[in-house]
């Protein structure tokens, strides 16, 4: 369902001509799913719809707190995202 929410909001971003998105740490919080799992999954998702949905030319992963920054920037050095 992580996986699908990412996707649709991309793809729906696309289709509105949206240049920029911005994403939480999606269900981190008071649903407590896994911090490093779901930034695994938000950055291979997007990035995987950036190839194709030419029409974005930035995303923007907020992060709440150091710690969540760390296991994105963490994320992105192990995933080789950029």
């Amino acid at each position: 369902m992580l996986r699908n929410c990412y996707a649709n909001s991309m793809i729906l971003a696309a289709e509105n001509h949206v240049k920029t998105i911005a994403f939480p740490s999606i269900s981190t919080g008071a649903y407590g799913f896994p911090i490093k799992r779901a930034t695994r999954i938000a950055l291979t998702t997007v990035t995987e719809h950036l190839h194709s949905l030419i029409e974005i030319e930035k995303v923007i992963f907020v992060c709440f707190s150091k710690d969540d920054y760390a296991v994105y920037e963490h994320q992105l050095e192990t995933l080789k995202v950029s």
